[in-house]
Parts: structure tokens; C-alpha cells; sequence
């Protein structure tokens, strides 16, 4: 049998002789069958996406593995281009110039795992390997080979979880609390901010451990943590250490009632009991607390110093704190007894108000009183308001301090009325806290309704900064009560942001001058200018001046020239207590305008 064909040499045509067609014949089913086994190959690998592309990275094989691992069925990723498929953006324009670099110079793509995209969009890791086929020819053809890393990047991510967290609180554990308290004391030093680490322990866990078991141990111990979360803000830190042991971290604090705030609402936190096995356990623990820069500069420096203040505690009695720093113990120490005191204070009477008028500065005559609140103990001497009141904000007790100061100057001012000698109003000081309660303007329009009392016969008190900060619904309620001839002060002016445009637009009716300007007024020409200046802008609003702090003739001389209208200080009349304050109004107490009580 014979049989033709050209051949690339000659282009003429020659007999090819049965020896030579059966070869022919056999070379090129070898080479079918060659590719039939490549392709199986290819397509039995089930973890290993192959996908060929032409010269412009346009799609000419996809196996079933890569339409496994990205998702395209091979009809749907024949002939679209390498990037648009599963080359994230960020990654595109790389893809490009390497598969260019790779074609015009010869400078293979390197194998890497790398993290591509599926049809979802979702992201495949993946490591890829690439060749090059007819590298040196007009059409070359790129395979990429694909191994699914995903089990290895689960596994790797199950690893790095288990060195980074603790399995049963699933909080971070000490290694990486340390690494990340290094970046915090970097920042820290930086901006020239302390920082509180906090050390707390519980108190004999090892007895509730044994008595309970380890399986509800492991429960108090997962509740604890939850609690714990409650008492971070945004960026601080909270880790379990082991056992019993946990340690929070707090940036960016000012040194004083930030950090007893914080020890505070720790331990508030163990005030409630916990439930365990159907019966409720009260557990209490003992805090030890370090402050960057002052007890260590590193991470283990101060979780070290913590610890040891925490040893501290435990010492001392259960469910309490020591800081490392003697000093800064004692007082913050100091400051937390005295929030127990005081919350004892109000069920004990220990609290009363002493009122101190304010009189006309031309005739002495009483016009209004201001209500101030005053502690006297059952042991011990009198304790300043400038003590105590800041106490009772950082703890939330002025909050019922509040409420209760409303009512008594209520009640108090409804006595007077019911006497005969109610002729003069009541002032009440609110603070920022307490505006920001929604109740509280509920609870003076109940008190004053309980005593039958109008507008006029309570007035209200705020400095500029707590008026500055004030939601627009206080604002609004300060306007209702203003229209219905309500008294409203502006108190200390001058102290806090006195922008004259935050004054036209907030609903008052009086200025009180801050006693610091009154004081050096007499001797210092800034003083009396600022003094004089405040004095004419309260008068061309319409605006009733008050100066506070006169205290000698001098003074009052002064701000009789200013044409203040009401002078308030220990010149007339010192804070005096209700009692003293009926009979001074029922003119028991002499008749000279200047009473010093």
C-alpha cells in the first residue's frame, strides 16, 4: 500500500513507502495517546488546578480542580483573560508585567503562595507554580499549577489561634497581652500619657474550684472574663494569664480619678453573684495596679510591679486594690473610702444645704438665696464640698445626691413660704452629669409640684461648659422653663469657654461673675477690665450680674462702680444653715445689713 503526503522540506510531493507510513502512523498515535494520558493526568489531580493560557493570558484549558477551587465551569472561563478571572485588583497590574517580563525577557515567574480569588469573589490561597510551552516561539502558552492551600491556611490560622488565645475565655493570653502593651507604651511615651496595667486575682477560687468542680470553675472563670469585657473601653487591653488570673491594660489616661474610676468599676463588676450550679457564689478579687512611666518603661516591668501590688492586696483584705506607687495608693485609697462614706452619708442625714444669700449691691436687702450642699459626719469634722463633690461624680453618686439636694431645697423653700418669710428665690446648682440624666428635670418639676412651688421660686445654676456641652433637648427644656420665669445663672463667668456666642443663644438670665476676678480686682488691672467688660455684655443682653466673693470693703466698692446688681460673699453673709437662714429672715438675727454667721 502507498500512500502521499509533503513534506516541509521540498513542497514536493513523494511516495512514502508502507515502512514509512506504518512509523508515521505509530509516532502520531503515540503522541494522541501522550496527550490523552497528560490530560487525564491533569484532570485526575483533585487538588491541583491547572488552567493554560495564550500568549495574551486568554484561557485555553481549564481542568476540573480549578473549577473546583475558583468556581468558573470550563465553557465559562474559556478564553477570558488571566486577570479578569482570578487575579485580585491589587494584584492585577503585577500579573501583567510579569507574564510581559516573562514573554519579552526571558524572567520566569517565580512559584509562591499567593491569595487569588474565586467566581464569589471570595479569596483562595493557593500555591502556584508556572511553565512556559514554545517559550522561544510567536505563541507561547503559560500553564499555571495551582495546590489548594486552604486546609493548611485553616490549619495555620487553628495554630496561630491556639499561641495567640486562651481556649476557654478566648481572651488573648500573656504572650501576646505583652507584645501588644509594648505598642501601647511606645504610643504612650510618645504623646506623653499614662497608662494603668491592672492585676486582679480572684479570692480563693482554688476552694470554689473543689467544692464545685473543675467543670463549674471553668464556668466562673468564662463568666468573670465576660464581665471583665464590660469594664474595657475601645482600645484597651484584657488577657488571661492563667488560672485565676486576669490583667487589663488602659492607655491614655490622666493619672488621678481616671485610673480609681477604672479600679472602681473593676471591682463593681464582682459586687453582683454569680450563678453556679443553680445557687448563686459571690466572689470577690484583689486588684494590683502599676502606672506607666511612674512604676516600670516595659511591658514585663509593669505586669511585674501589678503582681506585686496585687500580693499587696490580698495581704490587706479581700476584694480590694493597691496601687505599686505608696503615694498615689494612699490617696486614690483615701478617695475610694470616701465614696463608701459618702454613700453612707446619705443614708445616715450626714448631708444638709446651708444657704447664702445674695443681696442688692446698692441696699443690702436679701433678694435670693443659693442652696450648697455640706457634709458633716457623725465622726470627724466637716468634709469641703471641693473633696467630696468630685468624688460623688466619678462615682455616679451625684446622681442621687442630686435628686436629693432638689428635693430638700424644695422642701425647705415651701417651709419658708408656709412661715411667712418666703420672699426670696432658692438656687440650685446642677451639674454636667446630672443634666445629662433625663430624669432630673422630671424630678424638679415633681419636687416643685409635690411643694406646691412655681418657677419663680427656684432658679437653677450651671456653668458655661456644662450649658457648651448640652444636648439640644436640655437646651430646649431650659428654654421652656426661661418662658415660664424660671431664673437661670450662668455661674462662675469667665472660668470656662465665655464665648460670647454660645451666650446670646443660651436661655439665662444672669451672670455670676467668678470669685477669682473679684478677688484681685482691686489690685490688678486685667482682673478689673475682664470684671468691667463682663459687667457691660450681661447688661446689654439684659442680663442680671452677680459677683460672687466679696469678702471686704474694698470689693464692694468696686463692684458697686461696675454696677453689679447683687453681691454675694462673706462681706454680708457667710453659707449658714436653715435654721440660721429662717432667722435671719424673720429678723431674729439683729438688724445690720452685714451678718457674719
Amino acid at each position: 500500500m502507498v500512500a502521499e503526503f509533503t513534506t516541509s522540506n521540498t513542497g514536493q510531493g513523494q511516495v512514502a513507502t508502507d515502512g514509512e507510513l506504518s512509523a508515521l502512523a505509530l509516532a502520531e498515535q503515540r503522541h494522541n495517546e501522550s496527550e490523552l494520558r497528560f490530560r487525564a493526568l491533569l484532570e485526575s489531580l483533585p487538588k491541583v488546578a491547572v488552567q493554560g493560557y495564550d500568549s495574551r493570558r486568554r484561557v485555553i484549558y481549564w481542568n476540573e480542580a480549578s473549577t473546583q477551587l475558583y468556581g468558573y465551569l470550563p465553557r465559562e472561563a474559556q478564553g477570558q483573560l488571566l486577570e479578569d478571572l482570578i487575579i485580585p485588583d491589587v494584584m492585577r497590574d503585577g500579573v501583567i508585567a510579569a507574564h510581559h517580563d516573562w514573554i519579552e525577557k526571558g524572567i520566569e515567574i517565580p512559584a509562591a503562595e499567593l491569595e487569588l480569588k474565586s467566581k464569589s469573589g471570595m479569596p483562595v490561597a493557593v500555591f502556584s507554580q508556572h511553565l512556559m510551552l514554545a517559550e522561544h516561539s510567536d505563541d507561547p502558552l503559560m500553564f499555571c499549577v495551582d495546590v489548594d492551600l486552604s486546609e493548611q491556611k485553616e490549619a495555620r490560622r487553628e495554630l496561630e489561634y491556639v499561641t495567640r488565645y486562651d481556649a476557654l475565655t478566648q481572651l488573648p493570653n500573656r504572650h501576646t497581652f505583652e507584645r501588644e502593651l509594648e505598642e501601647f507604651i511606645v504610643t504612650a511615651e510618645r504623646h506623653g500619657e499614662y497608662l494603668a496595667v491592672l492585676f486582679v486575682d480572684l479570692d480563693r477560687f482554688a476552694e470554689i474550684n473543689d467544692a464545685k468542680g473543675y467543670e463549674q470553675g471553668d464556668l466562673l472563670l468564662s463568666m468573670v472574663a465576660k464581665r471583665l469585657r464590660y469594664c474595657q473601653r475601645g482600645s484597651d487591653l484584657l488577657s488571661r494569664f492563667g488560672s485565676d488570673e486576669f490583667v487589663l491594660a488602659f492607655p491614655h489616661l490622666r493619672v488621678g480619678n481616671d485610673v480609681l474610676q477604672l479600679v472602681e468599676k473593676v471591682l463593681d463588676s464582682f459586687s453582683r453573684p454569680f450563678l453556679l450550679d443553680g445557687r448563686e457564689v459571690h466572689v470577690t478579687a484583689s486588684l494590683g495596679v502599676s502606672l506607666f512611666p511612674d512604676n516600670g518603661t516595659n511591658a514585663r516591668e509593669l505586669i511585674h510591679n501589678a503582681d506585686a501590688a496585687k500580693n499587696r492586696a490580698k495581704l490587706s483584705a479581700p476584694n480590694r486594690f493597691w496601687f505599686f506607687n505608696q503615694k498615689i495608693h494612699d490617696e486614690l485609697l483615701h478617695q475610694h473610702r470616701l465614696a463608701e462614706r459618702l454613700q453612707l452619708a446619705l443614708a445616715e442625714n450626714e448631708l444638709s444645704l446651708h444657704y447664702q444669700p445674695q443681696v442688692s449691691a446698692v441696699s443690702g436687702r436679701i433678694e435670693n438665696l443659693e442652696a450648697l450642699l455640706r457634709w458633716y459626719p457623725k465622726e470627724g469634722g466637716a468634709i469641703s464640698p471641693k473633696e467630696f463633690i468630685p468624688v460623688a461624680e466619678r462615682s455616679q453618686l451625684i446622681h442621687r445626691i442630686g435628686e436629693w439636694v432638689i428635693r430638700e431645697a424644695c422642701r425647705q423653700q415651701a417651709e419658708w413660704k408656709r412661715q411667712g418669710v418666703g420672699g426670696a428665690r432658692v438656687d440650685i446648682n446642677l451639674s454636667g452629669k446630672q443634666l445629662a440624666m433625663a430624669n432630673t428635670f422630671k424630678h424638679l418639676e415633681a419636687c416643685m409640684s409635690e411643694f406646691d412651688l412655681t418657677p419663680q421660686d427656684i432658679g437653677i445654676e450651671l456653668t458655661e461648659n456644662v450649658l457648651i456641652e448640652a444636648e439640644e433637648r436640655i437646651l430646649d427644656t431650659l428654654r421652656g422653663l426661661y418662658h415660664r420665669g424660671m431664673k437661670i445663672a450662668i455661674d462662675d463667668f469667665g472660668t470656662g469657654y465665655s464665648s460670647l456666642s454660645y451666650l446670646k443663644l443660651f436661655p439665662v438670665t444672669s451672670l455670676k461673675i467668678d470669685r477669682s476676678f473679684v478677688r484681685d480686682a482691686p489690685n490688678d488691672p486685667s482682673d478689673r477690665a475682664i470684671m468691667a467688660a463682663a459687667v457691660f455684655i450681661g447688661h446689654r443682653l439684659g442680663l442680671e450680674v452677680i459677683a460672687e466673693g466679696v469678702e471686704n470693703e474694698e470689693q464692694l466698692e468696686l463692684v458697686r462702680e461696675m454696677k453689679c446688681d447683687l453681691v454675694q460673699g462673706f462681706y454680708f453673709f457667710k453659707p449658714m444653715s436653715a435654721s440660721d437662714t429662717t432667722r435671719l429672715l424673720t429678723g431674729l438675727v439683729g438688724g445690720q445689713p452685714r451678718i457674719v454667721s
